[in-house]
C-alpha cells in the first residue's frame, strides 16, 4: 500500500471493531463475573489465575541492536500472536504498558504498529487502568516518608548525603535529574540533594513487574534499600524500617492484577507492568506471563530493545526469579536497520544498498549467536517495509540460514496476522523439530565483578571492563551487606553492542565503562549503569506532543 495513503496508527485502532473483553476472556476460559472491568473493552483479571499450573509454550521476541529506523519488535510480537491464533492456535499475547515519557517524547504510541496493535490504543497509551499513576504514588510516599524521617528527628540517623532513593515522574524532564530539594524555613524540610527518575526506572516498577502475589510485593518493598547511616558503619536503610510498606502495596492492591486487552484481530493480550529495557530489566510482569501460561497453549512475549539488553535480562532475572522454562525465540531485523549498523544514513534508508547490509549484517550474527548461548532455539524474523527490496530481503534470509538460523519475512504492519503466517509456521515447525535447552548466562553465586565481565565478554563482545572509583566501592560495599548473590541489571545504550551508542554493527576490541553500581534489592538485583546511561530521558527538538490534540467532537490525533 502505497504509504501517502496508509492510514495511521490511530486511524487503524479507530476503525477497528472491538470485541467485548468478557468475549475476550471467554476464549481463555474466564468467567466475565471474574473481571473487573475498566469500561467494555478493558478488564483486571484475579491473581488466581497466576498460581495454576502452567500448560503453554513460552517464546520471547527480541531484537538486533535499536536504530532510529526502527525494528518493529512490538508490531512483530503481536502479528505473530494474531497469525498463530489464525492458524488455529490458542496462542496469547504478553507485552508492556507503554510509559507516557515516550508517548510524549520521540515514539509516540507504543501499542505495536498498523494492522498488528493492541487496542483500545488510545487508553493502553494514556491513562490505561491506572497501573503507573498507582506504582508512581507509592514511590512518592515512600519519598515523603523518608524526607519526613529526616524532618521529625532521623531516628534511623540517615546520612542524608548517603540516600540512593530517588523521586519519579511519567515523563520525559531532564530538568530533574539534579536538584535541591527542602529550601525555605526550618518547616520546609532538610535541604539535600535529589533526583528523580522515570516510572519505568522506579524500583517499585521492577519489584511489581518481579512480585509472585501480594505478600511477595510487600516483602519486596520493604527490602528496598532507600540509603545508609551516618558514621563508618554505612548501614542500609530499608523502606520496611520507614513502617510505610503496608501502606505502599494498599495502594497497589489492583495495580498487581494483570491487565487484559485484545489484538486488533479480537485475541487476547495482557499488556501489564512497563520497565525501561535499556536502564531496568525490560519485561512485563511475572504474574501477567504466568497467567497466561495457565491459560494458553502458546504465549508470545517481549523483551525490551535487543538480545544484549532485555532478552539477557529476560533469561537471567525474570526467568530465574519467576521459574520460566523459555521453548523459543524470535529475533526482530529489518533491512533499514542493518543497512544504518552498515554506515547508511538515516535519509538515505530507502534507497537499495546491498554493501551497506552486507556490512550491518554482523550485528545480526552476534544477536544470534547471544540467544543460542541460553540454549534457547532462535527464528529471525525479516520485518518487511514497503521500501524494501527482494534482493535486501532475500540476502538477510540467506545469511540467517548460513548462519544456522531459521528465518521467514514477517509482513504484519501492512497484513496483520496474515503477514504473520509465514513466520508463525516456521515456529511451529521449530517446535516440532527440537527442544530448548534454557539455562541462564552465569550462577548468581559468582561475585559481581565477574557476572558483569560474563555479560560484556559473552553477551556484549567485549575484552573487559573498566569501573570508576565510586563504582569499585559500591560493589565492595554491596557484597560486604549481602547483595553479592543476586543477578545483574546492566543500564547501557541500546544503539551500540558497546556503551558507545555512535559505535554500530559488531564492534571489536571495546571495553565497557562502568560508572556506578547501585542496588535494587526489593527487585532482586544489582544494577550497573554503564557508560552515560541515563535513568530520566529528555524530551527532543520537536516532542511527538506538538503533534497531539483533540477534534471538535473529542477524536484523539496524533497519537502514533
Amino acid at each position: 500500500m502505497d504509504s501517502v495513503t496508509f492510514p495511521t496508527d490511530i486511524e487503524i485502532a479507530q476503525r477497528a471493531k472491538l470485541r467485548p473483553i468478557g468475549d475476550v476472556a471467554g476464549d481463555l476460559g474466564i468467567p466475565a463475573d471474574d473481571l473487573d472491568l475498566y469500561g467494555k473493552y478493558k478488564a483486571k483479571i484475579p491473581l488466581e489465575l497466576s498460581t495454576r499450573a502452567p500448560r503453554g509454550r513460552l517464546v520471547v521476541v527480541t531484537s538486533i541492536n535499536a536504530t532510529p529506523a526502527g525494528e518493529g519488535k512490538s508490531t512483530v510480537t503481536v502479528g505473530l500472536t494474531q497469525a498463530l491464533r489464525r492458524l488455529g492456535q490458542n496462542a496469547a499475547l504478553c507485552i508492556r504498558e507503554p510509559s507516557l515519557g515516550p508517548v510524549f517524547g520521540v515514539k509516540g504510541g507504543a501499542a505495536g504498529g498498523g494492522y498488528s496493535q493492541v487496542v483500545p490504543m488510545e487508553d493502553i497509551n494514556l491513562h490505561f487502568t491506572g497501573d503507573f499513576h498507582a506504582i508512581a504514588s507509592a514511590h512518592a510516599l515512600l519519598s515523603a516518608t523518608l524526607d519526613n524521617h529526616l524532618q521529625q528527628g532521623n531516628a534511623l540517623r540517615i546520612d542524608p548525603r548517603r540516600i540512593t532513593w530517588p523521586r519519579t515522574i511519567d515523563m520525559n524532564d531532564r530538568a530533574l535529574r539534579k536538584a535541591v530539594i527542602g529550601l525555605g524555613g526550618v518547616g520546609d524540610g532538610v535541604v539535600r540533594e535529589e533526583r528523580w527518575v522515570i516510572v519505568p526506572a522506579s524500583e517499585v516498577m521492577a519489584v511489581l513487574a518481579l512480585a509472585s502475589d501480594a505478600a511477595d510485593l510487600q516483602e519486596r518493598l520493604g527490602r528496598i534499600i532507600v540509603g545508609a547511616t551516618a558514621g563508618k558503619e554505612r548501614a542500609p536503610v530499608r523502606a520496611g524500617q520507614l513502617k510505610v510498606t503496608g501502606a505502599m502495596t494498599m495502594l497497589l492492591k489492583d495495580a498487581i492484577r494483570p491487565n487484559l486487552v485484545q489484538t486488533l484481530e479480537g485475541g487476547p493480550a495482557f499488556v501489564h507492568c512497563g520497565p525501561f529495557g535499556n536502564i531496568a530489566h525490560g519485561c512485563n510482569s511475572i504474574l501477567a506471563t504466568r497467567a497466561a501460561l495457565a491459560l494458553a497453549d502458546i504465549v508470545v512475549t517481549e523483551a525490551g530493545f535487543g538480545t544484549d539488553l532485555g532478552m539477557e535480562k529476560f533469561f537471567d532475572i525474570k526467568c530465574r526469579q519467576g521459574n520460566l522454562r523459555p521453548e523459543a525465540a524470535v529475533l526482530v531485523a529489518t533491512a533499514r536497520s542493518l543497512k544504518m549498523h552498515g554506515g547508511v544514513d538515516k535519509k538515505q534508508l530507502g534507497t537499495e544498498d546491498l554493501g551497506a547490509l552486507e556490512r550491518g549484517l554482523a550485528n545480526l550474527h552476534k544477536h544470534i549467536e547471544n540467544v543460542r548461548q541460553f540454549g534457547v532455539p532462535v527464528v529471525v524474523a525479516v520485518n518487511r517495509h514497503s521500501s524494501d527490496t527482494e534482493r535486501e530481503l532475500r540476502m538477510i534470509m540467506d545469511y540467517a540460514h548460513r548462519a544456522g538460523a531459521r528465518a521467514a519475512l514477517a509482513d504484519v504492519f501492512a497484513r496483520g496476522g496474515e503477514g504473520g503466517e509465514a513466520l508463525a509456521r516456521e515456529l511451529l515447525d521449530m517446535f516440532a523439530q527440537g527442544h530448548s535447552d534454557f539455562h541462564p548466562l552465569y550462577p548468581v553465586d559468582l561475585p559481581i565483578r565477574e557476572k558483569i565481565d560474563t555479560i560484556v565478554r559473552r553477551v556484549y563482545g567485549g575484552d573487559g571492563v573498566d569501573y570508576s572509583p565510586q563504582a569499585e566501592r559500591s560493589i565492595d560495599y554491596l557484597e560486604s551487606i549481602g547483595l553479592g548473590t543476586t543477578p545483574v541489571c546492566m543500564a547501557k545504550t541500546q544503539f551500540s553492542l558497546t556503551d558507545d551508542p555512535t559505535l554500530l554493527g559488531r564492534p571489536q576490541g571495546f571495553r565497557i565503562n562502568v560508572n556506578e553500581v547501585y542496588p535494587a534489592a526489593g527487585a532482586g538485583f544489582v544494577v550497573a549503569r554503564a557508560g552515560d546511561i541515563m535513568t530520566m530521558p529528555g524530551l527532543p527538538p520537536q516532542p511527538a506532543a506538538e503533534r497531539m490534540g483533540l477534534t471538535s467532537d473529542g477524536a484523539i490525533v496524533g497519537l502514533f
